[in-house]
């Protein structure tokens, strides 16, 4: 019955240019990509392994649920996380990290699984024990038990394992082969492989049929898939292969949030990684935060895991090394920051004014478009990295970043909400509204009135700033806003501007509440000829 149901979706064919060759037979069609309403929130599956930074990422992702439409949350594997299939078949992929000194020696049964409640399970159930209060902050939280009703588990049996359906495959596919024309983003914070079944087991049913190049094109259209990087190999050998026109949304450069972060940071940056910022503002506050995890909480994912070394106290690199810990990552002050890899996944749909999922308005928390420099840049930083795990902590660190702040004191004021028991007892984020057009078209040495007003609903102060995020565009020199602290500026376009280079002018609204919160908007200024 699902087969057929899923067919009779696609009486409906959506956007797709069906082009012919000179004899008027059908050749494959060019999607045109599905985009997110101006007024709707995008939708959204989480496929997760149960990493420590993806049970933390998972705590910000539901304080921030209302920003979107979450419609699956999914249990996955990955090349360092994956279940078994209980019957004690013994599994080993070449070149993983089981294969290593010191490590756990693999084919296994497992790898690196937990038992009993994992991670999306218990953030729910933290989530459930502070619903009342969020919702009265936004209207939009999903309730617990929705939450529950999405909950499935994927191909987590095997790395890279595509071999049959789940019930996590399943709920991607019937998203994939809805009548929805918008998109569904697939956030892959483990392995790809339940999205890659899901993805081929569309193409087995389909692939035959008169009906699959226009099959193919909607779906392509639909599939935007965010990854946490390659965690398995099922994109290289099967998604990029089959379907290279599902779009794969990389960014470089943002809020970073990942192991070891508070040594990449500028020092006044790493305030907001310390013992005394976590504790405060996230360990302290209510059942969310107090399941987040920090260094030395005595906790570990899998009893006796090597690579899982984030409880222990006080400890120097050499001596966890002594205890038979294989040291990845350098050890840091107890209380402080661990890890939210994962977290810039979803970075880009929080509702902060930035939109920077769409591809009209590319980039915010998550950072910019990755270019082939930046790819090259992190994996020359990876293999660094993997030589010596002390090494990024030599490096320089990042210059302030403009966002690194905001972020951390809006996930601040996100867990304040979930305590607050009146909608007064909790600062909220300011309102700022543009009134020069988003997109803007201008000549080298126009001169462009950027104007824009904020609202507070907390009555608090509300600053208003212009700023350009030169990272983001492709104007490699200086640009000059003059009154950039005033709610009326003035941008003037450089006069060796060339045609069609874009700049991202922001205003920044920040209130005076506590913690400090801000929005954005954003003005796009194209160079004209």
């Amino acid at each position: 019955m699902r087969r057929e149901f899923g067919r009779l979706a696609w009486l409906v064919l959506g956007p797709a240019v069906l082009a012919s060759d000179p004899t008027g037979a059908l050749t494959a069609p060019t999607p045109v990509p599905f985009e997110t309403p101006a007024a709707a929130r995008p939708r959204i599956v989480v496929t997760t392994d149960p990493e420590l930074d993806d049970a933390n990422s998972m705590i910000r992702y539901l304080l921030y649920a209302s920003d979107y439409r979450t419609v699956g949350l999914v249990y996955a594997s990955s090349a360092v996380h994956w279940s078994g299939d209980m019957k004690g078949t013994r599994f080993a992929h070449a070149d993983r990290e089981y294969s290593k000194p010191g490590a756990v020696t693999c084919p296994c049964t497992s790898y690196r699984w937990p038992t009993g409640q994992l991670h999306i399970d218990r953030a729910i159930d933290a989530y459930a024990k502070v619903y009342d209060n969020l919702k009265m902050h936004d209207a939009n939280y999903p309730t617990p038990d929705y939450l529950r009703s999405i909950m499935r588990w994927g191909n987590t049996e095997f790395e890279g394992d595509i071999s049959h359906d789940t019930a996590g495959s399943d709920l991607i596919r019937a998203l994939l082969l809805d009548g929805e024309a918008t998109p569904v983003y697939l956030l892959a914070w483990g392995g790809e492989s339940t999205i890659a079944r899901a993805l081929k087991s569309i193409e087995e049913e389909f692939g035959n049929s008169s009906d699959w190049p226009a099959i193919k094109a909607r779906v392509s259209a639909k599939a935007v898939i965010v990854p946490s990087g390659h965690q398995d190999d099922t994109y290289v050998d099967y998604i990029r292969p089959v379907w290279p026109q599902v779009r794969y949304l990389e960014r470089a450069d943002g809020v970073p949030v990942g192991y070891g972060a508070q040594s990449q940071v500028s020092v006044g940056d790493a305030a907001y990684y310390s013992t005394a910022w976590i504790r405060t503002h996230v360990l302290e506050r209510g059942p969310m935060g107090a399941l987040y995890r920090g260094w030395g909480d005595g906790q570990q994912m899998v009893p006796g895991d090597t690579y899982d070394f984030f409880g222990e106290k006080g400890q120097t690199a050499q001596e966890l090394a002594d205890a038979g810990f294989v040291v990845w990552t350098p050890p840091q002050e107890t209380g402080s920051f661990i890890s939210e890899g994962d977290t810039p996944t979803f970075f880009d749909f929080l509702g902060n004014g930035l939109e920077g999922y769409r591809s009209a308005t590319p980039g915010g928390w998550a950072g910019h478009r990755m270019t082939r420099d930046d790819q090259e840049r992190m994996a020359a930083m990876y293999e660094l990295f993997m030589k010596d795990p002390g090494a990024l902590t030599k490096l320089p660190r990042r210059p302030e970043d403009p966002f690194v702040g905001a972020a951390q004191r809006d996930f601040a004021g996100r867990l304040a909400w979930s305590t607050a028991s009146s909608f007064g007892a909790a600062n909220h984020n300011p309102a700022i509204k543009v009134q020069t057009p988003a997109f803007v078209s201008a000549r080298p040495g126009q001169t462009i009135r950027l104007s824009a007003r904020a609202s507070d609903p907390d009555g608090d102060a509300v600053t208003i700033r212009w700023w350009r995020w030169k990272a983001a565009d492709d104007y490699p020199g200086s640009v000059n806003i003059s009154r950039a602290d005033m709610p009326d500026a003035r941008l003037t376009v450089p006069r060796d501007a060339k045609a069609g280079q874009v700049f991202q002018i922001l205003a920044e609204a920040t209130d005076s509440g506590s913690p400090r919160l801000s929005h954005y908007a954003k003005v796009l200024v194209t160079v004209a000829p």
